[in-house]
């Protein structure tokens, strides 16, 4: 049996907030996003934990590189405690980013955000993964070429690797 919340699932409930997340990072309103998030909310990033201020950082530091970036949730998916997003994401190279220049130049990722909710609905883990490659090819951080070596490559004063799509530091 489903717990309800006045007609309302807890697992549709904690989907509408998810998705009121994308709508918020859509208004460009990283606030907007927060506000979801429990008081001890833990992050983690391809596997790693993020502290929370680094989070929100990276979050202010993706919009100033991408201030157009737009979410196309194209599934979520969710169960118990759980909701995931699976994301297309789209948006113009405007500001810097990991040393880049701005480009002008129109590219594309790929990410699925997990996120873990508590009884009140706030949200209490985030898990995310992303897909950086189409975006680093578009923007000549490593070969576009079927078949080159793309593991490593460089951004700024340090070497990023790239794994699966990824960026590692």
């Amino acid at each position: 049996m489903t717990a309800t919340l006045t007609g309302t699932t807890v697992q549709e409930r904690n989907k509408q907030i998810a998705l009121d997340c994308a709508a918020a990072w859509n208004r460009w309103d990283v606030d907007g996003v927060i506000a979801h998030w429990s008081p001890d909310v833990r992050h983690f990033s391809e596997d790693r934990q993020v502290d929370t201020e680094q989070m929100i950082a990276a979050m202010r530091g993706g919009l100033a590189a991408f201030p157009d970036l737009h979410l196309d949730v194209r599934s979520a998916v969710a169960e118990g405690d759980r909701v995931i997003l699976r994301i297309s994401v789209t948006a113009t190279h405007l500001g810097d980013f990991f040393g880049k220049a701005p480009t002008g130049k129109k590219v594309r990722w790929f990410m699925l955000e997990e996120l873990r909710f508590d009884d009140a609905g706030r949200i209490t883990e985030h898990y995310d993964v992303f897909n950086y490659l189409p975006m680093l090819k578009e923007l000549g951080f490593v070969d576009r070429a079927p078949g080159a070596d793309n593991s490593r490559y460089q951004a700024g004063r340090e070497t990023i690797a790239v794994r699966h799509g990824c960026l590692t530091p």
